[in-house]
């Protein structure tokens, strides 16, 4: 399962999508991105677990670029991230040079990126989870998150890399020469950090944030905040007809065909997964989760016609997105409504 969804994931021609420059994804295509992703193997979740699996995920991620010491470290919380696939698939060559040509290709675009620009995509990402403040009960005890969802940032330990501890104030003339200095006491325990993490392709990261969190066993679960319930009725993202959403939905249908989505070998139906305790848990977490948060999984299957198959190579060959053909207008139609439906 692992292999298969790992190998879906760092697909050649995917990633090549991926890196293209580009606006960042609305949160209904990083959705479809994700539950495509998701079954790209023989395991199946219900809409519930999906839905538990997404939110986990998101605020994983939220805070991970939030508790970042310094823009530049969301590239070795990346690395982190690869560094741990790797270790899954360590017994397959195969994929391991897929996600090693990854690796290259991020080091190659982001390494030579300035600190005003690494500042940029961290802000750009925080914007995206502003509003998304769902409670996650290993971040509850960690009291790294408060009951309504919001994570702590820490008053201690390591400062950024490159940067002093805080209790000095130096004070300069107009020729820039230091003439004085004054010292404070500060509320946190901060630490100078030993050394910088590592931005090659094998290295010592130093940071944490973005290895596996859940190294201790203990359930996780996940809660609707008080205040992401009122922000429910705020969440019906794209009420109005975006005239963006079909070009994007049109992209993003040639992009996921694209995926090469392994299907169960001869009569196997495969496997569900359950992120609840019961069934009976799910299908009440199903429920009773607010209408206007939950997704639903959208199947787009462009592999599946031979004519849509050619045109997609060509497509993804050029590595270039054509403007929608007349033709395939009402195709287009019928997915942008499927979109509104959610």
């Amino acid at each position: 399962v692992m292999n298969d969804i790992i190998t879906t994931m760092f697909n050649k021609k995917f990633m090549e999508e991926l890196f293209k420059p580009q606006d960042l994804y609305s949160k209904k295509a990083l959705r479809t991105v994700y539950d495509r992703l998701a079954h790209a193997s023989i395991m199946r979740l219900n809409q519930a677990s999906m839905d538990k699996l997404y939110d986990l995920m998101t605020m994983a991620f939220k805070y991970q670029v939030l508790l970042c010491p310094r823009p530049r470290d969301i590239l070795l919380v990346t690395f982190n991230h690869l560094d741990a696939i790797k270790d899954f698939i360590s017994d397959a060559p195969g994929i391991l040079n897929q996600v090693d040509e990854t690796f290259r290709r991020l080091i190659e675009t982001y390494n030579c990126l300035s600190d005003g620009e690494f500042q940029l995509i961290r802000q750009t990402l925080l914007i995206f989870f502003q509003d998304m403040h769902i409670r996650v009960s290993i971040f509850l005890k960690d009291k790294v998150q408060n009951s309504n969802g919001r994570f702590v940032l820490p008053i201690s330990g390591p400062v950024p890399w490159g940067t002093e501890v805080p209790g000095l104030i130096r004070i300069f003339n107009h020729k820039g020469v230091e003439v004085k200095r004054a010292e404070f006491t500060t509320a946190g325990n901060y630490v100078t950090p030993q050394r910088e993490g590592s931005f090659e392709l094998y290295g010592d990261r130093v940071l944490k944030l973005g290895t596996n969190m859940y190294s201790v066993t203990r359930p996780v679960e996940t809660h609707m905040s008080g205040s992401s319930k009122n922000l429910a009725s705020q969440a019906k993202e794209n009420i109005a007809p975006n005239p963006l959403a079909k070009e994007e939905l049109n992209f993003l249908a040639r992009l996921l065909g694209g995926l090469d989505i392994q299907k169960p070998a001869g009569g196997e139906t495969g496997f569900r997964l359950n992120l609840f305790t019961t069934d009976e848990e799910e299908e009440h977490a199903a429920q009773t989760r607010p209408e206007e948060l939950s997704y639903k999984v959208i199947n787009i299957e462009a592999t599946q016609e031979p004519g849509r198959r050619a045109e997609l190579s060509r497509i993804l060959g050029e590595l270039e997105v054509e403007e929608p053909r007349p033709d395939s207008a009402e195709k287009g139609e019928d997915l942008l409504a499927l979109m509104d439906g959610l």
